[in-house]
């Protein structure tokens, strides 16, 4: 092989591997933008949260007040009964809100399982893969809490709506709320389920950006439930 085709072979090889590696970046900044996207897209989610806390307490209050009163209070019952149908219908709305935030987010996110296979660095890779797999199973818990909060917001209004009845039996009354209490501990499960994964899928986030070497603040991060 002569000089001259030497350097041609030289010149074809580097020109593969500096775009191997402008490919390479290429992939890392993509799921970085979509990342970071699909977090912008659950401000919304994040901004419900305190609102939501502050409905159930509420709501609490009123629960507090209305088993103080007898039944010749019937009147007052009743007021108090309406005050927290309206606040549990606040409380709905945000719900949903908090629903197509994450929805969207998810849409967003899901754009980086074509992305992670161009990857060049393995340990990265890797990373990557771990950390889409457990943000999806992430959103996976988000759909069950958000089911088992709709049932139990659904028995909450059953519960107002009875109490609002003058003839209301004992029996009734204690049924829905045993159904009631049941419906809270799925939610309290399906809760920490979700901040767990929320915590995972953090802690992977920041790896990945460490492998890909890729410098943000790791301020914004995936937002997970307050406790109910």
């Amino acid at each position: 092989m002569n000089l001259k085709k030497l350097l041609s072979f030289i010149l074809i090889l580097f020109l593969l591997t500096a775009l191997t590696a402008c490919n390479s970046a290429s992939a890392s900044d993509k799921i970085y933008n979509h990342l970071e996207k699909s977090v912008e897209l659950e401000k919304t989610f994040e901004k419900q949260q305190n609102p939501i806390v502050k409905l159930e307490k509420k709501e609490q209050k009123i629960y507090s007040e209305i088993i103080d009163l007898k039944m010749d209070e019937f009147d007052k019952i009743k007021k108090l009964s309406q005050r927290a149908l309206k606040s549990i219908e606040k409380r709905s709305k945000k719900i949903e809100m908090e629903k197509d935030s994450i929805h969207a987010s998810k849409e967003e996110f899901k754009k980086i399982d074509d992305l992670i296979g161009n990857l060049e660095d393995g340990k990265a890779k890797k990373t990557a893969e771990k950390m889409f797999n457990v943000m999806m199973d992430r959103y996976k818990a988000y759909d069950v809490l958000y089911d088992a909060y709709e049932k139990s917001l659904k028995l909450e209004t059953k519960l107002y709506k009875l109490l609002q009845k003058e003839d209301l039996e004992q029996k009734a009354l204690t049924k829905n709320i045993k159904r009631l209490n049941k419906s809270y501990e799925k939610v309290l499960d399906a809760n920490k389920k979700f901040n767990s994964r929320t915590a995972e899928y953090n802690e992977l986030k920041e790896k990945f950006y460490e492998l890909a070497e890729i410098n943000v603040d790791y301020e914004e991060k995936a937002s997970s439930v307050e406790d109910k």
